[in-house]
């Protein structure tokens, strides 16, 4: 066996995925010397072949929020995969679907009753979309500039920033934009009564983790309420306690027509997603017994993804970790707080449970705004994956920059994470904020960088 072409295939699984499958991607590692080869993911470590230990405080973009390969998910997957059910029959009447549903409504409260499964949060957007036409009969979809709701055709007609959409022709029509937090502009948009949905995250992730006034979300919704517009929330970077409470709309006190799930839902381990709706939206397009199959999805509602879904939500609730979040998310912006004080580079630091951000701005020290805005210059992202690469290369912590705005460093571990782990982060992006505002090192390894990026293109 370890001589056939399998065998040997399977030993170069990096060099296939070049050719095979996104050489760009591997190209992209490479220049952030983050091509490393993982041996064992568990809880906030991630082993490497070559004996490291690195830190998650990514959590594959709030997909492990109960942490890596947690034992009690993958004992009921396994016990599933076991059982010899029927995992994607179609002709009946998938009963773990029902026990997730009715757990994701009640855990979600207000007037959500109504579950459909999805494989993704983009496919989620997808079904908003659709569900929101068929209730209200109007075409228009109204989103806000820096969110960002998948990679399919209609989220991405959602969002603003053009590198996403560049390439790929049409988007939706009938799709307008509106600022976040801005309500007379949301309000002249509702008037018209020409849209049939407002998709609004309610924190903007990767727009830099942007949170709005405590009262924006609620007179957001009483404005879709008169102009008869359905309020749809996705939460699929922010639900399942990754701000604390089991959604983040429950800060805002709102109930929304309805909500979009997915990433951390199970527990990382099999692709699912879900939205939850009203009655009223749910029998606007499952109308009648001819229509109880208009809109669905091959992988919908299959067992392996209700099974990990109801073990996550256990895993959620039985270890307490909406609380964890809150707390500790707490904490550690008050240690980072404390540790960046004082640094000319250092904008803010703000967040809401596990998910907090640090802003960096141009420096004013013509020493360092001279190679801070060069390396703009040859990419916006320069500056912010120079940081990353630092954390990871150097501290061995595994983070990522927004992905609408790259002066903004995400930091989002999974919830399980400990103090301890908290203050190893902060002692190493502090000696890491205390090398960029020095002349050496920092600006030769973006100068290296610099240099890589441009050998690539």
């Amino acid at each position: 066996m370890a001589n056939s072409p399998l065998a040997q295939n399977a030993s170069d699984g990096v060099g296939l995925y070049e050719k095979y499958v996104n050489p760009q991607w591997v190209r992209l590692l490479d220049v952030l010397q983050m091509n490393v080869r993982y041996s064992r993911c568990v809880g906030t470590e991630l082993h490497t072949e070559d004996g490291r230990k690195i830190l998650d405080f990514n959590s594959g973009y709030c997909v492990h929020n109960a942490g890596h390969n947690h034992p009690l998910i993958k004992a009921a997957i396994i016990a599933e995969l076991e059982r010899d059910g029927a995992a994607m029959l179609q002709t009946g009447v998938p009963e773990l679907a029902g026990v997730l549903g009715a757990q994701l409504c009640a855990q979600a409260g207000g007037k959500l009753t109504k579950a459909f499964f999805a494989s993704s949060g983009s496919e989620g957007v997808e079904a908003a979309i659709k569900f929101s036409r068929a209730h209200t009969g109007r075409a228009g979809l109204l989103s806000a500039r820096g969110s960002f709701h998948g990679l399919t055709c209609g989220a991405l007609s959602l969002m603003s920033d053009s590198f996403w959409k560049d390439g790929f022709g049409p988007m939706l029509p009938e799709v307008e934009m509106v600022s976040f937090g801005a309500l007379d502009e949301l309000a002249t948009k509702l008037a018209t009564k020409r849209f049939a949905a407002f998709i609004v995250e309610p924190v903007q992730v990767e727009a830099g983790l942007r949170i709005p006034d405590p009262e924006y979300l609620k007179q957001t919704q009483a404005l879709c309420r008169r102009y008869g517009t359905l309020f749809v929330l996705d939460e699929v970077q922010t639900g399942l306690h990754r701000t604390g409470p089991f959604l983040a709309a429950h800060h805002f006190g709102v109930e929304p027509d309805m909500i979009i799930l997915a990433k951390a839902l199970s527990g990382g381990l099999i692709p699912v997603g879900a939205v939850l709706m009203t009655d009223a939206v749910y029998n606007s397009t499952y109308s009648s017994f001819k229509r109880s199959i208009v809109h669905t999805s091959t992988y919908s509602e299959n067992a392996l993804a209700m099974r990990a879904g109801l073990a996550t939500l256990d895993v959620l609730e039985n270890e307490r970790l909406g609380e964890r979040a809150t707390r500790l998310g707490q904490q550690l912006r008050e240690m980072l707080a404390a540790r960046l004080d004082g640094y000319e580079m250092i904008r803010e630091i703000r967040g809401i449970g596990m998910l907090t951000a640090i802003e960096f701005r141009a420096p004013k020290r013509l020493r360092l705004r001279i190679p801070f805005e060069a390396f703009a210059r040859i990419h916006p992202a320069m500056f912010g994956q120079v940081v990353v690469m630092h954390l990871f290369r150097d501290k061995g912590i595994l983070t990522q920059i927004c992905g609408n705005n790259f002066l903004v460093l995400k930091i989002s571990p999974p919830l399980i994470v400990t103090e301890e782990q908290l203050e190893q982060f902060v002692d190493g992006i502090g000696e890491i904020v205390e090398l960029m505002h020095s002349k050496g090192r920092f600006w030769s390894e973006a100068l290296g960088m610099a240099r890589r990026v441009i050998g690539a293109i």
